[in-house]
């Protein structure tokens, strides 16, 4: 995690209080702060913070050795265009990590606690996952191999995960024009939705147009439904960070074949050997929505 997440951390606070105080004093259709869900929420950011830490120490070296035998040299070849080359870059890398941990179910394992809270606030922002820490730099390995060094990289990502927070807010509506281009608190409010029309949709970080591009953007229609299709009901951070994990333990156990049980670990969410249960792209089918 990049210094500059750090630095913003007393801003999102005093931003999550503000909100909280806009919440109480607005329109009955938001859901606002429930105090428990709040604190869970912290929790699983501290926690991510911690880890984030741990892993970046293994990152770091895993680019910089990317970068050595980097095969083209962006930087070199763009100079001072490199920022705006590596920002439309970078957040390309976001869009697969992020679509990825939707589409396979031991990634969505270490990716569902961001979205398992029934509200959507700036705090459900630090409802980090505790281990994308660790599968994540995968994705952006790409980059180093392209010619950015690890300092521009990690730079990238922590304006990525700025921009975001502010995505978590049902205080904003539409910014007009701005909807065909950047993420905004619709767009991402959709992806977060429990509404089947809005499972595995609008996976973008800073740029709207990956999801236009690649058929996963759903713009918001009609009232979304935060949380998961099977909520968890729970504030234990534990159980919220790891309980998928613990779900595809099960249901490996119990599969008749080798097959089924890598089904259970590489195959979407929802997937299963004997159809009784469906994928969110089965659901959308079954309902007409493809």
């Amino acid at each position: 995690m990049s210094n500059l997440v750090l630095y913003s951390i007393p801003a999102f606070i005093v931003l999550i209080v503000l909100e909280a105080m806009w919440s109480r004093r607005t329109r009955k259709d938001v859901r606002g702060y429930e105090t428990k869900d709040t604190f869970a929420s912290l929790s699983m950011g501290v926690i991510n913070v911690g880890v984030a830490a741990g892993a970046k120490l293994l990152s770091i070296p895993f680019f910089a050795l990317l970068y050595q035998y980097r095969f083209v040299d962006v930087v070199a070849a763009t100079g001072a265009w490199s920022w705006l080359v590596l920002f439309v870059a970078e957040d390309f890398c976001y869009y697969w990590f992020h679509r990825s941990h939707h589409e396979v179910r031991a990634l969505w394992a270490v990716h569902v606690n961001h979205h398992s809270s029934q509200h959507y606030n700036l705090s459900t922002a630090l409802r980090q996952a505790v281990l994308t820490p660790l599968t994540g730099p995968i994705f952006w390995a790409p980059l180093a191999l392209v010619g950015f060094p690890p300092v521009m990289i990690l730079t990238a990502q922590a304006w990525s995960l700025l921009y975001q927070f502010w995505l978590h807010t049902e205080a904003i509506d539409s910014l007009g024009p701005l909807e065909k281009i950047i993420n905004t608190p619709s767009h991402h409010r959709v992806h977060h939705g429990a509404n089947v029309e809005y499972l595995d949709k609008n996976h973008a970080g800073i740029l709207i147009i990956w999801d236009k591009l690649f058929g996963t953007f759903e713009p918001e229609r009609k009232r979304v439904e935060f949380g998961l299709t099977k909520n968890i009901h729970t504030y234990n951070p534990l159980k919220i960070g790891f309980h998928e994990v613990g779900a595809i333990a099960r249901d490996v156990a119990r599969a008749p074949t080798l097959r089924a049980k890598l089904g259970y670990i590489f195959c979407p969410p929802g997937w299963s050997h004997d159809g009784s249960s469906m994928t969110a792209g089965k659901l959308q089918k079954k309902l007409g929505l493809r």
